[in-house]
């Protein structure tokens, strides 16, 4: 087991490393740090931290850098998250408070997160599994298009033009939207297709192709709402950090596409004391992140709505400061989507 000057060693080595990305050595710790011991001792304690595999030396003779083994020992150390700054909060503020509606929000944020740890940022979706329509809007473009608006009670907003058959009046959009609205607000997704479905049959022979595009196309926008998505941002922070990816940073981009598999990640990291879950290296189970670590932390929509959001990137990266990000982030959108 390691002594307790052994796990500052490694603390130390880890902030060095990350920071230089250069190897750390006995003597540049020493004269750093200030220990007030020797660098002889300083070595015994390194080769402590090697004997259980929290260090390695990259190369013969050379300093030595934290493991994935080492990373989660200095993640699991820290009891404090470190605060963000008072322009880092007034950032956040700032920059998700003038979005309008869910999607804007959830796109902000990820640029924001994206922003403020340098990595890439990703941010899940509500899951819609419990949300009700709260309104639907149809607004005439043209004689034969119109534009289908969805809003649920969690503020989410999905759109779209539909090309319809035949033209239409203001006062037969007005009848139609009156009658979609009683058939659906207030209708859990789950039942709202099937609510939208049997609006066609209020209708006339010679109306109900019209009606049928448009609640076709109301349905499509409910279905969409149940599936489970995310929003990315940042991705270009991993050129930037390629040198961090010793094989090859390829299998990284490949496993970002996979949406559906990041998610499920996220659902089986548990979030720590902090509100925080830190999946390191090969602790990660989805492939092409074995030199990758993920940083989560959950927030709640305006209807109670659970998701995770956090940030990707090398496992050479400032944990502590990214995890206060995170969890800072989480909270500061769910206080926002409460309020709204």
């Amino acid at each position: 087991m390691a002594s307790e000057r052994s796990l500052e060693v490694l603390r130390v080595i880890v902030q060095d490393y990350v920071s230089s990305r250069e190897p750390v050595g006995s003597k540049a710790i020493v004269e750093r740090h200030g220990f007030g011991v020797s660098a002889a001792t300083i070595r015994n304690d390194m080769a402590q931290l090697e004997e259980e595999e929290l260090i390695a030396a990259p190369h013969t003779s050379s300093g030595r850098i934290p493991t994935d083994k080492g990373y989660r020992v200095f993640v699991d150390q820290l009891a404090d998250l470190q605060p963000l700054s008072a322009a880092q909060k007034q950032a956040i503020e700032t920059f998700l408070g003038s979005s309008l509606d869910l999607d804007q929000v959830l796109s902000r944020t990820g640029r924001l997160l994206s922003q403020l740890t340098g990595q890439v940022a990703m941010v899940q979706y509500p899951t819609l599994s419990r949300a009700t329509v709260r309104h639907i809007e149809l607004v005439r473009l043209a004689g034969d298009r119109v534009l289908t608006v969805l809003i649920t009670d969690g503020g989410h907003v999905a759109q779209r033009v539909v090309d319809l058959p035949d033209d239409i009046d203001d006062d037969f959009l007005a009848d139609l939207r009156a009658r979609l609205n009683t058939a659906a607000a207030g209708v859990a997704l789950q039942a709202a297709s099937d609510a939208l479905g049997t609006i066609v049959d209020d209708y006339r022979q010679d109306r109900r192709a019209v009606v049928s595009a448009i609640a076709a196309s109301l349905i499509e926008q409910v279905l969409e709402g149940k599936h489970e998505r995310m929003v990315l941002a940042g991705t270009g922070n991993l050129a930037r950090t390629e040198r961090d990816f010793p094989g090859s940073i390829h299998p990284v981009l490949d496993a970002i596409e996979e949406q559906v598999v990041l998610i499920k990640l996220f659902g089986e990291m548990a979030l720590d004391q902090n509100g925080v879950a830190v999946s390191i290296g090969r602790e990660n189970p989805v492939t092409g992140l074995a030199e990758a670590s993920v940083l989560t932390s959950g927030y709640s929509s305006s209807s109670g709505e659970l998701a995770r959001l956090g940030v990707l990137g090398p496992t050479r990266m400032d944990y502590s400061s990214n995890m206060a990000a995170v969890r800072a982030v989480a909270r500061y959108l769910s206080r926002l989507l409460g309020e709204g």
